[in-house]
């Protein structure tokens, strides 16, 4: 884990240093560059280093295989040592114990088609010399970040937008973005918060040709949106297959020449993780869960329970006030764009104490996604239905509803104006109300529709794929990777392998969701670890207070930050709807905390990462 950087503008030596500097977080073991220079064309590559993997500096990167192929590599190959003695076999030489160097002798073998053989999750660049390219790939679900700057001739990469915007004087802010952002609370590959800088979309390769500066990118993994691989074992068979792929998934994570911890919120795929983990180890596994002060948001008491199971050594973190409100004072420092998640905050607090005790934490992210566990899958498959009432008829429903003064019951008359259903679920994760938002609905529709629209499976399958797609990619591997590497903590999600996300994805629904039980199969695997009535509570989210706070001690806060003046300064939005809904909250008509959060956290960027810069 770490950040890489890389660019063929010159730039002075201060200039890349500093660059690098910017996102030593990251990597706060080693900092090291190199410009390679061949046909008057000149590369440098940067890498701030999170030791994991051989400890040695004989590891450090840049790194050099077999003299012409260069590499600066973020992430795991968590697969590697089996990579390793196939390469071997194949004549490869070695003389480092890390995965960066079998990563470079994978590539000289295989080619592009390298990122076929690793189960990871990695962002590189390689520099191969003889071919005068440089290649690079983001892993198969997007958990490595990878923004790069390509203006037809230069181009410029990094782990975070921050390292590209530093000295550079042709980049602008994306209105277009902001809408995204103000939609959906982040803003959706391949766009940045900047006209000029994009994303690699997750599992994407690239490759940049030196000689004419031409950028092609190419598609190299994706899930099975048509439904064509099908499981036909039985229900009892496919339990078995699942245990042993999440045992095969953790084994490969718990490796590091470092301490590893598990963060065991005492949910369902936490605590999977965590069950398979001590069944992995030999040594006493560590765990990690947060506290809140405040009763109504404090699960602790359930990660404790599962921990006394397990007989893990677990530690508790309190999450307070004052901590929660230095870490808002300095969010955009980490994030680099406007970011909504509010679970961003626990998440970091979090990074933050468990990286006092070890450098690596595994945690159960991607179990909703693909075994079907959040609360709106079950909104998708009652619900829904409505969806079945012609639409005239629905539409003169929510009409009358909307004058109803029950919350939930305007809810239900703007959810009714949804066309279809694929429609009414984009609402359901954008927010019903974007009124606050100018021509909201053309920012409703991304790219990744095409997996609710042209997928031959059902909705509930559909959904999971364009989660997979969206919300697990933009929002959740997001969050973790700053949240973490904000404190140089290395977070890996066994439940985010690609064979654990194919095999889900080739199980038939009532596998996974059968009646009201949701996530049917991964609890059952977990049964095996834990009893039953530890989980038969209804599922929590990773929430923070907000609410309260933006009423209470926030409230002078909240009133300063987004008064009339602060307001007028950000685009796209209605400015007399979002004090309307601000009133709301403070008067405790309407829960508005997540239309705040958005708008204190984009008035921080702006502010600080934004300024100077033109919206165009």
């Amino acid at each position: 884990m770490c950040g890489i950087y890389g660019t063929t503008i010159t730039y002075s030596e201060n200039q890349v240093k500093d660059k690098l500097k910017r996102t030593a977080f990251r990597g706060p073991d080693k900092m090291g560059w190199q410009s390679y220079t061949k046909n008057d064309n000149t590369i440098t590559f940067g890498h701030n280093r999170l030791s994991i993997i051989d400890l040695d500096p004989r590891s450090d990167q840049p790194f050099t295989y077999y003299d012409h192929i260069h590499i600066v590599f973020n992430g795991e190959v968590y697969n590697f040592r089996n990579l390793k003695t196939t390469l071997i076999e194949k004549g490869y030489t070695f003389r480092t114990s890390s995965d960066t160097e079998v990563l470079c002798a994978a590539y000289l073998e295989y080619g592009e088609q390298c990122v076929n053989h690793f189960n990871g999750m990695f962002a590189f660049v390689i520099y191969d010399e003889k071919k005068q390219i440089l290649f690079g790939a983001r892993d198969r679900l997007g958990q490595k970040p990878f923004y790069y700057y390509h203006n037809g001739t230069d181009f410029e990469f990094s782990s975070q937008l921050s390292s590209i915007q530093m000295y550079n004087d042709n980049l602008s802010i994306s209105k277009k973005a902001i809408g995204y952002y103000l939609t959906w609370g982040h803003i959706p590959d391949p766009y940045s918060i900047l006209n000029e800088v994009q994303k690699l979309k997750a599992g994407h390769t690239f490759t940049y040709t030196i000689s004419n500066g031409k950028l092609s990118t190419n598609c190299y993994w994706d899930i099975d949106y048509k439904g064509e691989t099908k499981y036909k074992g039985s229900y009892d068979e496919a339990k078995e297959t699942l245990d042993g792929l999440l045992h095969s998934a953790v084994s490969m994570r718990l490796f590091a020449d470092v301490p590893v911890g598990v963060f065991l919120s005492g949910g369902i795929d936490s605590s999977a993780v965590a069950a398979v983990a001590t069944k992995s180890s030999n040594a006493k596994v560590k765990t990690f869960s947060v506290k809140f002060n405040d009763a109504e948001y404090d699960e602790s008491q359930y990660a404790q329970a599962v921990a006394d199971h397990l007989e893990t050594d677990h530690n508790v973190i309190h999450c307070d006030y004052n901590e929660g409100l230095n870490l808002i004072e300095n969010f955009s420092h980490y994030y680099d764009e406007p970011f909504a998640d509010s679970s961003a905050i626990p998440s970091m607090l979090l990074a933050k104490h468990t990286k006092e005790q070890v450098t690596v934490a595994l945690s159960g992210d991607g179990g909703d996604e693909s075994f079907l566990g959040y609360s709106r899958y079950n909104w998708a498959r009652t619900k829904s239905k409505l969806y079945d009432i012609p639409y005239p008829i629905r539409k003169l429903s929510s009409n009358i509803l909307k004058h109803v003064p029950n919350y939930k019951l305007k809810i239900v008359a703007e959810g009714l104006k949804a066309k279809n259903r694929n429609l009414a679920y984009l609402s359901v994760m954008t927010g019903i109300n974007l009124s606050y938002v100018k021509d909201a609905e053309q920012f409703r529709d991304i790219d990744d529709k095409f997996y609710l629209d042209h997928s031959h499976k059902n909705l509930l399958e559909r959904i999971s794929d364009f989660d997979l797609k969206t919300y697990l990619n933009y929002d959740i591997n997001t969050k973790v990777d700053r949240a973490t590497m904000a404190y140089s903590l290395e977070a890996r999600s066994p439940l985010m392998d690609f064979n654990i996300v194919e095999f889900a994805r080739s199980l038939p629904t009532d596998y996974k969701f059968q009646g009201n039980n949701q996530k049917r199969i991964l609890k059952d695997v977990l049964y095996k670890y834990a009893p039953k009535e530890f989980f038969d509570r209804p599922k929590a989210g990773f929430a923070i207070p907000f609410s309260r706070w933006f009423r209470e001690d926030l409230k002078d806060y909240v009133l300063s930050e987004l008064d009339d003046e602060s307001l007028k300064n950000i685009p796209n939005i209605n400015i007399e709807n979002v004090k309307f809904m601000i009133k709301q909250h403070m008067d405790g008509s309407w829960n508005r905390y997540p239309l705040i959060w958005k708008l204190i956290v984009l008035k921080q960027w702006l502010n600080v990462q934004g300024k100077g810069l033109t919206i165009k």
